[in-house]
């Protein structure tokens, strides 16, 4: 599992040209719960991948994903990834929890 968690809209959900960006990555086995630690307080936006071959990508058919994918605020997939407004949240001070669902469309 792959997980990106960004303040800056130009680069979700595909997060790898931001350097600001914060990633982290788990065996998808243990990958229940991923936790990020000492961010500051802000607008962010979280893309998740199963990347089930371990290429560093979500592989795609026909531009349909063929991993799992997930989003902050699980926001109803159409055509292509939703863009950052849909999936943003506040991050405050203190304990903060986004449930992802991970779907699988192939």
């Amino acid at each position: 599992m792959h997980a990106c968690l960004t303040q800056d809209r130009t680069h979700f959900p595909d997060c790898r040209a931001d350097s600001r960006a914060l990633r982290l990555s788990a065996p998808a086995r243990a990958a229940g719960a991923l936790r990020f630690e000492n961010i500051p307080g802000g607008t962010y936006a979280l893309a998740v991948i199963h990347d089930e071959n371990a290429n560093g990508q979500l592989d795609t058919f026909a531009k349909i994903p063929r991993e799992g994918f997930g989003f902050s605020r699980n926001p109803p997939i159409r055509f292509g990834p939703p863009g950052y407004d849909q999936t943003r949240f506040t991050l405050a001070p203190g304990r903060n929890i986004q449930i992802i669902r991970v779907r699988y469309l192939l």
